[in-house]
């Protein structure tokens, strides 16, 4: 009987991002040289290792392999409904982002075209017909918290990893010096708060309190997202933490109150300003994030050519006309 491959062979990932452009041959050999070496890293992470791809290089050149659509998270708003088919604990265990449903097919985003394990586990849970499409591991996490709020087991990792960069540049008295060890996870969860809202772009962080729970939102591009509900217990020194930071009188409950942070999170300067208004369930917060790098540029920041400059900035001086 002749030869008859029932499936055309897949091109390799290193030769696609060669013809793609996106990397040298050489470096490729080189990744697969250090793979049969022992390690057991895929080659599209040893080559983002290296530093000689980006995660999104890798993610496009997968797509191509197995003929797959790619997604871009950061350009979608996902409707709750669709974010609640999927348990929060699964969508962070699986890191999958549920995106659409038509009728009895969800089409999710996920990082990793192999993993039939995963989409096999969820069609068992939810007993629908799975449609993947890709998207990198950097959209899949910014989107899971974006849209699931902050994992508890993350809380000390973000922490860790980011206390070199946390400098609190301004507020209040010295309240530092009567911090006592049980107030040191209060200050950890409201300085989290911050630095996830700076992670995912967020302009505002609105704390309110409600009748069984503490709710948390984050204002992104316009649009309210509802976080990880700290516990319902920690509303009081929360909130407390927020107006000790904006110099705001903390026995003042009855009446609202304007405050400002400044804060160094990641090595960039942050104003906030902090309103307090009283409400059924307790004081709501709003912090309004002022981030200095992401100001309007100036004019010589937004690509003009030379003579254009010239002319604009001559037009623009002129004391009465219209541009």
């Amino acid at each position: 009987m002749g030869d008859i491959r029932m499936v055309e062979q897949r091109r390799m990932l290193g030769e696609i991002l060669v013809d793609m452009g996106l990397i040298a041959q050489e470096d490729v050999d080189a990744a697969i040289q250090e793979q049969m070496a022992g390690n057991n890293k895929r080659l599209g992470e040893i080559l983002i290792e290296k530093k000689l791809l980006q995660p999104a290089d890798v993610t496009m050149a997968l797509a191509e392999q197995h003929q797959m659509e790619v997604v871009d998270l950061d350009g979608l708003d996902i409707p709750r409904e669709i974010l609640e088919i999927i348990p929060r604990d699964k969508a962070r265990q699986l890191k999958i982002i549920p995106i659409d449903r038509q009728g009895n097919m969800l089409t999710v985003a996920i990082t990793d075209p192999l993993d039939i394990f995963s989409l096999d586990e969820l069609r068992f849970l939810l007993n629908m017909q799975i449609e993947p499409i890709l998207a990198s591991p950097e959209a899949i996490d910014n989107a899971l918290t974006q849209y699931y709020g902050i994992d508890e087991t993350q809380v000390e990792q973000y922490l860790q990893e980011f206390s070199q960069d946390i400098e609190v540049v301004d507020f209040g008295p010295k309240d530092d010096e009567n911090v006592s060890e049980d107030d040191a996870p209060v200050i950890k969860l409201v300085t989290l708060l911050m630095l996830n809202a700076l992670k995912v772009r967020a302009s505002d962080i609105h704390v309110e309190p409600m009748a069984n729970r503490l709710r948390v939102r984050y204002r992104i591009d316009g649009v309210c997202y509802e976080q990880e509900p700290p516990p319902k217990r920690l509303q009081g020194p929360i909130i407390a933490r927020i107006k000790i930071m904006a110099n705001m009188d903390m026995a003042e409950k009855r009446r609202p109150q304007d405050g400002r942070i400044k804060i160094s999170l990641l090595g960039r300067e942050l104003d906030l300003r902090v309103s307090s208004l009283p409400a059924t369930h307790g004081e709501s917060v709003v912090m309004r994030i002022l981030d200095k790098e992401s100001l309007l540029l100036g004019l010589s920041d937004l690509g003009f050519m030379d003579d254009d400059y010239q002319v604009f900035q001559g037009l623009i001086k002129k004391p009465n006309g219209i541009i």
